[in-house]
C-alpha cells in the first residue's frame, strides 16, 4: 500500500484537568489542509507530551499521577489507536502506570518500543519504563537523578542509531548522555556536554545525516550546532546562533525545535516573538544561515510539528488555545493557511500515517 493512500492522523496533548479532555486525536486532509476531530480522552491531568508508535498502533501519553507514598509522580498511559478504513479512528486506553517518581514533562520510546523514558523538570531526573509485548506499560525500570544547582531536565533524544539518549537539562546547562543496559535495566551515564551558563538547553533534534545535532536553549533565544561522532555517542560545538530578529528586544522563550526530512531546514520556536524561526543548513559543516521568521498565528507556541510527507506544519499556541496549519513553501518558510482549530491549551503534536 502506498502512502498516499493511508490516512493521516494528528494526536494533540494538552494542559487539562483530569475531569476534562486532554488527548485529542484528528484525522488530517492533506488536500485542503483541515483537521477533524475523530476522538478525545479524558481522566489525565495535564497529558502535555505525546509519543506516536504509527508501526504497533499505540500512542503513549504522560499524566500526572501519586507515587506510593502520595507525592507528586508522573504516570506513563498507553493507548491502542484504533482505524476503522473510512477514515474514522478512536483510542483505547491500555493501562497507566507509575513512570517517574515526579511529575513529567517529556516521553520517549526507543525503536523497538522495548521502553518508554520519561524527564522531569520540576524532579530533575530521568526514568526508563519497560513496555510489553501488547503495548502496554511496564515497571519502571530505573531513575537517574541530575545532580547540580536545580537540575531540570527538559527532553530525551535517541542518536540516530538508537544507542545513546540525549538530555538536554535546562536547570545545569548541559546534555547528559545515557545508554540503556538491557540486562540490568539500567539507564549509564556516558558524558555531557556543557552549553553557554544560562542559556537553558530545552529541546535536540539530529540533523538525517546523522553527522550534526542541534539543541535550542529556552533561556537564552539561541540555537546551538555541534558536529556528530556517532562511534563516540559525542557533541562538538560548531556555532551558536540566534532565534530572535536582531532588532527585537521583548521578552521571550524557546521551545520545540525540528528539521525538514530532507536536512536542508531547521525550525525553531519563539514564545514571545511568537514566531517559527527558519534556517537553511549545511549538510557539510552544520552550520546555519538564518531564512526568516513567520508568526506562529498566536501566543506562546509550546511545540510545533511538521506533518510526515513534509508539506505542512502545525503550530501549537498554548495562550491563544488554537492549533495553526501552515503550508511549507519550497523556500523552507512555512505560510499560514488562514486554517486554525481551537482546544485548550495545547502543548503538543504528533502525527503519523495509518
Amino acid at each position: 500500500m502506498s502512502v498516499h493512500t493511508k490516512q493521516m492522523f494528528v494526536f494533540i496533548g494538552s494542559y487539562a484537568e483530569a475531569s476534562a479532555n486532554g488527548v485529542y486525536m484528528y484525522a488530517f486532509n492533506e488536500e485542503n489542509g483541515t483537521l477533524s476531530l475523530k476522538d478525545e480522552a479524558a481522566g489525565l491531568r495535564n497529558p502535555t507530551f505525546l509519543n506516536v508508535d504509527a508501526a504497533n498502533r499505540r500512542l503513549y501519553a504522560i499524566a500526572e499521577g501519586l507515587t506510593a507514598d502520595g507525592g507528586k509522580g508522573g504516570d506513563a498511559v498507553a493507548y491502542e489507536i484504533e482505524i476503522d478504513g473510512n477514515g474514522g479512528g478512536a483510542l483505547r486506553q491500555l493501562n497507566r502506570k507509575l513512570a517517574i517518581t515526579a511529575p513529567s514533562c517529556h516521553i520517549q520510546r526507543d525503536v523497538d518500543s522495548e521502553y518508554v523514558l520519561l524527564a522531569s523538570y520540576h524532579g530533575g531526573r530521568v526514568s526508563l519504563v519497560s513496555l510489553e509485548e501488547n503495548g502496554e506499560i511496564g515497571e519502571l525500570l530505573d531513575i537517574q537523578q541530575h545532580e547540580g544547582e536545580a537540575p531540570h531536565p527538559h527532553s530525551l533524544f535517541f542518536s540516530p542509531d538508537g544507542r545513546y539518549v540525549f538530555v538536554p537539562d535546562l536547570g545545569i546547562d548541559r546534555i547528559r548522555v545515557y545508554t540503556i543496559n538491557k540486562e540490568a535495566g539500567k539507564l549509564e551515564f556516558h558524558g555531557e556536554t556543557a552549553v553557554e551558563a544560562g542559556a537553558g538547553p530545552r529541546h535536540f533534534v539530529f540533523h538525517p545525516n546523522g553527522q550534526f545535532g542541534y539543541v535550542i536553549n529556552e533561556l537564552d533565544s539561541t540555537i546551538v550546532a555541534f558536529r556528530y561522532d556517532a562511534e563516540g555517542g559525542r557533541l562538538e560545538t560548531v556555532e551558536t546562533v540566534s532565534t530572535l530578529p536582531a532588532d527585537y528586544e521583548g521578552p521571550n522563550g524557546c521551545a520545540e525545535i525540528t528539521m525538514s526530512a530532507d536536512g536542508k531546514f531547521l525550525y525553531g520556536s519563539n514564545r514571545g516573538h511568537d514566531s517559527i524561526v527558519v534556517f537553511a543548513a549545511d549538510g557539510e559543516t552544520g552550520r546555519l544561515t538564518l531564512v526568516g521568521h513567520v508568526s506562529t498565528e498566536g501566543k506562546h507556541p509550546r511545540h510545533f510539528a511538521i506533518l510526515p510527507g513534509g508539506r505542512y506544519l502545525l503550530a501549537a499556541n498554548k495562550d491563544t488555545d488554537n492549533v495553526a496549519v501552515f503550508r511549507m513553501e519550497p523556500s523552507g518558510l512555512p505560510v499560514y493557511t488562514g486554517y486554525s482549530i481551537e482546544l485548550p491549551g495545547p502543548v503538543c503534536v504528533q502525527a503519523a500515517y495509518f
